[in-house]
C-alpha cells in the first residue's frame, strides 16, 4: 500500500529540549490507517495532527477494545535518527491485538509506516541527552455498534511526543508501594497484553500510592496475592545475594522489551539471571537479611529506574541505603549509550531512520 502524505501548513513551535515533560506536547503529524472486514487494512496516510472524529457508539468507548505500544526515537552524535528495537513493538502490538480479537497488522508494512512517520517528524526529536521522541502506536475498534461481537471496523494510529524523564526523580531511586488489596491482572486474562484496561485497573492503587508519596505500585499476583509481578509502568528486577531475579512471564506480566534487552545484557556480562516466581515474603526476608542488594524497574519510558525504598503493609524497607546500585547504573548506562548511539550496537537492536 502507498502511504499518502499531507504536510501541515501550520507547523507548531518545538519545545525547549531542557524543559520537555512526558507526554504533554505532540508533533505536527500523525499516521492513520483504517480497517474493515470487507477491505482489510486500507487508506494509510500521514496527516496533520488533529482530533479524531468517532461515533459515540464506537466499540472502543464501551468495551475497551484498544491496544497500544510505546517506543522511542533518538538522535545519535553523528546526527542520525534511530529507533530501539521497533520490530519487537510491532510484534507485541499484534500479540496484544490477538488477545482482544482486534485485526492483525502486516508487521513489515507497520514497521515501514512507523519509520516513514518518524522520518517526517525527526526534527521533533530533541537532541539533549536524556530526552527522546516518544512514539505511541495504538489500535482500536471504531465500529459504531453496541453489543459484543467480532470487530468489523478498526483504526491504527501513530502519534509522537518529545519527552524528558518519565519520573521527576530522573535516574535517582524511586519509592515503590507493594499493593496487597487491588489486583492488576490474572493468568488467562489480559495481563500480557498492552491494553488500556490493565492500566485503568491500576489507577486506584496508583492514586493511593501517590497520596502516600510513592512513585508507583508493585503488583502481586491475582490468585495467591504473594508473588511479585510488575510495577505499574515497568517490569522489575532484583539482585539478591549476587543473582539477578525477575518474575517469569506467566501470562499476567507484560513481556517488556527493555526487560528482554536487560536479560540479554546481564547474561552477556556473566550474571546468573533467574526468571521465576518470587514471593513478597522472599523479598522481605532478603531485605531483612541484607541480601537484597539492588532493585530496579525496566521499561521504555524510564529505561532503567532504581528502586530505593519498598513499602509493604506500612513497613518501609530501604534498598542499598536509598542509593542507585552498581548494576542498575551500569545497565542504564549500557542501554542509553546504545539507544543514543554513544556505544557500538553489537546486538543490532537499533533501526536507522532515513
Amino acid at each position: 500500500m502507498e502511504i499518502k502524505i499531507e504536510k501541515t501548513t501550520n507547523p507548531k513551535q518545538k519545545p525547549d529540549a531542557s524543559s520537555v515533560v512526558f507526554g504533554k506536547e505532540f508533533t505536527d503529524h500523525m499516521f492513520i490507517m483504517d480497517y474493515s472486514k470487507e477491505k482489510g487494512w486500507y487508506a494509510p496516510r500521514i496527516v496533520p495532527f488533529s482530533n479524531l472524529s468517532l461515533n459515540p457508539a464506537s466499540a472502543v468507548f464501551h468495551y475497551g477494545t484498544e491496544v497500544f505500544e510505546g517506543l522511542k526515537a533518538y538522535y545519535t552524535p553523528s546526527g542520525k535518527a534511530q529507533l530501539f528495537r521497533p520490530e519487537e513493538n510491532i510484534k507485541r502490538l499484534n500479540n496484544s491485538a490477538e488477545r482482544l480479537a482486534l485485526p492483525q497488522l502486516d508487521e513489515q508494512f507497520a514497521l515501514e509506516a512507523l519509520k516513514k512517520f518518524v522520518s517526517i517528524e525527526k526534527e521533533w526529536i530533541p537532541k539533549k541527552f536524556g530526552t527522546s521522541l516518544y512514539i505511541r502506536p495504538f489500535l482500536f475498534a471504531s465500529e459504531p455498534a453496541l453489543g459484543l461481537h467480532s470487530i468489523d471496523e478498526a483504526m491504527f494510529v501513530i502519534i509522537a511526543s518529545p519527552v524528558g524523564n518519565y519520573y521527576k526523580e530522573g535516574i535517582n531511586p524511586v519509592s515503590i508501594m507493594i499493593e496487597d488489596e487491588d489486583v492488576r491482572a490474572v493468568r488467562g486474562g489480559t495481563g500480557y497484553a498492552k491494553c488500556g484496561g490493565n492500566y485503568a485497573a491500576s489507577n486506584r492503587a496508583g492514586e493511593k500510592a501517590e497520596k502516600k508519596g510513592f512513585s508507583q505500585v508493585l503488583w502481586l499476583d491475582g490468585v495467591e496475592r504473594k508473588y511479585i509481578e510488575e510495577v505499574g509502568s515497568m517490569n522489575v528486577m532484583f539482585k539478591i545475594d549476587g543473582k539477578i531475579i525477575t518474575p517469569k512471564l506467566t501470562g499476567s506480566v507484560l513481556p517488556g522489551i527493555t526487560r528482554k534487552s536487560c536479560i540479554q545484557i546481564l547474561k552477556g556480562w556473566g550474571y546468573d539471571v533467574q526468571e521465576r516466581l518470587i514471593s513478597v515474603d522472599e523479598i522481605g526476608e532478603a531485605m531483612k537479611n541484607g541480601k537484597l542488594e539492588e532493585a530496579w524497574g525496566t521499561g521504555t519510558a524510564a529505561v532503567v529506574s532504581p528502586i530505593g525504598l519498598l513499602q509493604y503493609k506500612d513497613t518501609n524497607y530501604s534498598i542499598n541505603n536509598g542509593k542507585i546500585g552498581e548494576i542498575t547504573k551500569k545497565l542504564y548506562d549500557e542501554l542509553t549509550s546504545i539507544q543514543w548511539g554513544n556505544k557500538e550496537d553489537k546486538y543490532n537492536w537499533c533501526a536507522q531512520i532515513d
